[in-house]
């Protein structure tokens, strides 16, 4: 099998660490090289004040976004857009923060994600705001999924992770939900722990059963010697009171294939996609030694934060590095990647969602300009932006295609 290769915008003046600034002030500025958008990319809505990560956009056109705390300490961290406005969601009580009952309401949301069932699912990483999302885990019953009905916007389930699942140094990043497998569905998410193991985390809807599967397996860890270059600087670690270092954060992106057989998967640090097998998740009593043999390292991808798959088995992948989102025509793994979309507003592509008139969207939420990357400066610049990218996707139907069935495996 041949190896993808991206099709890169060529970034145009793109001055890389340590090279010399070699611009001529007196040069005419209309007659300078530089790069060329690609696609269609418009401004969708505008975050002045939260800073968002997770995005999903109903199959009917309701959008929502999660903000966890550790970005701007949100006064929520869940909402959905209304027009030009944020309203908390499902209601603000819930979105209130209390320590003394982290499982009854949201702590930090990292993800969201409406399967097309008629639900929308919150990922709460249970991470406090003040210990860090690089230093901590979450509280005692704190890491969960929560359901919300999106016809009466209640909450109808809550499931809290067991320790075995979500570890004292668990960071749940993204989540996809197929609901044609088990009785109520089953849920597939990264664990993107800064100084723990990464691993897909497997959720039984119906039972609230969870277990981890590649824990600290190599395609599911930070790559090795992986050093990503962000605005033409290298992106470190870096307060300002210590020795800066390059992040290594493990499993991150994540996409499940049409018929809910395959998972895709990469690292935050890292530009290799894999895949695996579902049965294999799913197989509680399949050790990781043998799953690992399962594993197929698809190539280079870029540098993702988000993955998305469409109906047409298309594979969506931002890329931080070039402010872009690059596609993989269907399954066919010989073919190459190529960029749907190039745009220098693309600072840190983050979360992918398909719109009802096939439209991709993305949030860019600027991550990489936090103050822990620059040395304790916070270079953001508000507001963040959700985006619009013109595309011809469909969403994966909620059942992946297939018949719901009591006791599918």
């Amino acid at each position: 099998m041949s190896t993808p290769r991206i099709t890169l915008a060529i970034l145009a003046g793109l001055a890389l660490p340590g090279a010399a600034n070699a611009a001529n002030a007196d040069a005419p500025s209309h007659d300078l090289a530089r790069a060329e958008p690609i696609g269609t990319v418009t401004a969708d809505f505008l975050f002045h004040d939260q800073m968002p990560t997770g995005l999903t956009v109903t199959t009917d056109g309701r959008r929502f976004v999660s903000y966890p705390r550790w970005g701007d300490h949100p006064t929520y961290t869940v909402a959905e857009l209304v027009g030009d406005e944020e309203h908390a969601y499902p209601t603000k009580q819930i979105n209130t923060l209390d320590i003394a009952a982290p499982a009854q309401h949201l702590v930090s949301v990292q993800s969201v994600v409406a399967p097309g069932d008629g639900h929308l699912w919150l990922l709460d990483t249970g991470i406090l705001p003040a210990s860090g999302y690089d230093k901590a885990g979450p509280l005692a019953r704190g890491a969960k999924l929560v359901s919300v009905d999106l016809a009466t916007n209640t909450i109808d389930r809550r499931i809290v992770l067991p320790d075995h699942a979500a570890l004292t140094r668990t960071y749940l990043n993204d989540v996809r939900i197929d609901t044609s497998k088990g009785r109520a569905g089953i849920a597939y998410i990264t664990d993107s722990s800064f100084t723990g193991p990464g691993a897909i985390i497997v959720v039984d809807l119906a039972s609230g059963q969870a277990w981890r599967k590649l824990s600290g397996a190599a395609s599911t860890s930070a790559e090795n010697g992986f050093r990503p270059i962000v605005e033409g600087r290298y992106m470190m670690l870096d307060d300002g009171q210590g020795t800066p270092r390059v992040p290594s954060i493990p499993a991150d992106g994540i996409a499940l294939s049409p018929d809910g057989t395959t998972l895709y998967y990469s690292a935050l640090s890292g530009r290799t996609l894999y895949s695996v097998p579902t049965a294999g998740l799913r197989d509680r009593d399949l050790p990781d030694e043998a799953l690992e043999e399962q594993v197929e390292a698809i190539g280079e991808k870029g540098a993702s934060d988000g993955l998305l798959m469409d109906a047409a088995g298309r594979l969506y992948a931002t890329d931080y590095e070039h402010n872009a989102v690059h596609v993989l025509e269907p399954a066919e793994r010989d073919s190459e990647w190529s960029t749907l979309a190039y745009d220098p507003r693309l600072l840190w592509p983050d979360t992918l969602s398909i719109g009802p008139n096939g439209d991709i969207y993305v949030t860019a939420n600027q991550l990489h300009r936090q103050s822990q990357y620059r040395a304790g400066h916070d270079a953001r610049n508000k507001p963040y932006v959700l985006y619009r990218i013109q595309a011809d996707a469909r969403p994966i139907p909620a059942n992946h295609g297939q018949d719901s069935a009591p006791g599918r495996p």
